[in-house]
């Protein structure tokens, strides 16, 4: 098949590719550089030229494709304050796609989030799809707007698309990370200690991006229309955990980062380490026979490769 996918040269689609194009797919990347086009071209990647702002063309080449992936979100724009505009170019990109693919009964599979879902409580595949999508005043709020445009996503599947969610843990790890690990990798080199915020309970879900890859696939290829499912392998490890492999393999001391300070310590992630927002995956694994093969996140820090080189 000749799939499009957003977000073809990030951190989760650089490993979505090849897995696409290994079981045989024909994949256009979207690119809005040089360096991501080169990178899709070296992967074996047709390259479609545009941005998620640029609707007539996100139309064309879902148009001209058997199936869409879409994984882009502006985290650039969303961790500088403009949570709500990032939410707002998501949702206009999703009702593009959803125009194209109407009556197709091609796959639209769209990449979601997990922080903030059902905090506190373990969540499955069946929380969060109550969202009011005619609440205006509040689906761009915080991970409500996230929310709200998958609640659009699986609505779609009304309308002849066969559409699925797929809901990543805050923690996608793995060789090669610039995201939330190697963050707090980067912090605790730079402040002396190993942090977590207050007690250290808050516990993160997590998944190696190679197994996360794996379920992207078969969500393309197998999912039911208006299917939620979870990339989990560990359902929650807890930071403190997570701090304290960081402070042994930087040799630094592990240290409680009272919640008022966590801004001014974590910076621009002071305000999601604090979620408690555990959540498991038994629904994916028993619809698309789905099971991460990759060490859990515990294990994959253990490795060492997150201490190897200076990230960020």
């Amino acid at each position: 098949m000749r799939i499009f996918v957003t977000g073809a040269s990030g951190w989760i689609g650089s490993a979505v590719v090849p897995e696409l194009i290994a079981a045989g797919h024909h994949v256009v990347g979207l690119a809005r550089s040089d360096a991501s086009a080169a990178a899709l071209t070296a992967a074996g990647a047709e390259v479609h030229r545009g941005t998620l702002g640029d609707l007539d063309g996100l139309r064309s080449a879902a148009a001209a494709s058997d199936g869409v992936i879409h994984l882009a979100f502006n985290h650039d724009i969303a961790f500088t304050g403009d949570f709500a505009g990032a939410v707002q170019t998501d949702r206009r990109a999703v009702e593009a796609f959803g125009e194209a693919l109407a009556g197709s009964d091609q796959s639209f599979v769209l990449a979601s989030g997990l922080a903030g879902l059902m905090p506190g409580r373990v969540s499955t595949e069946r929380d969060g799809r109550d969202v009011d999508l005619h609440d205006t005043a509040h689906l761009d709020a915080g991970p409500g707007g996230r929310q709200a445009t998958a609640q659009l996503t699986l609505s779609l599947a009304s309308r002849g698309i066969r559409t699925s969610v797929l809901r990543l843990p805050p923690a996608v790890y793995g060789a090669g990370d610039r995201g939330f690990m190697a963050a707090l990798v980067a912090i605790a080199r730079n402040k002396g200690v190993s942090g977590y915020v207050g007690d250290g309970t808050a516990r993160w879900p997590g998944v190696h991006r190679l197994d996360a890859a794996h379920l992207f696939r078969l969500a393309l290829e197998d999912a039911p229309a208006g299917s939620t499912l979870h990339a989990v392998n560990d359902e929650g490890v807890p930071l403190r955990a997570v701090a304290e492999v960081i402070g042994r393999h930087l040799d630094l001391p592990v240290v409680s980062v009272a919640p008022e300070h966590a801004g001014s310590h974590f910076g621009w992630l002071g305000g999601v380490l604090a979620l408690d927002c555990p959540a498991a995956s038994t629904l994916t694994r028993e619809l698309l026979g789905w099971q991460p093969t990759r060490p859990g996140l515990i294990d994959d820090l253990e490795k060492g490769h997150y201490f190897h080189a200076h990230t960020a």
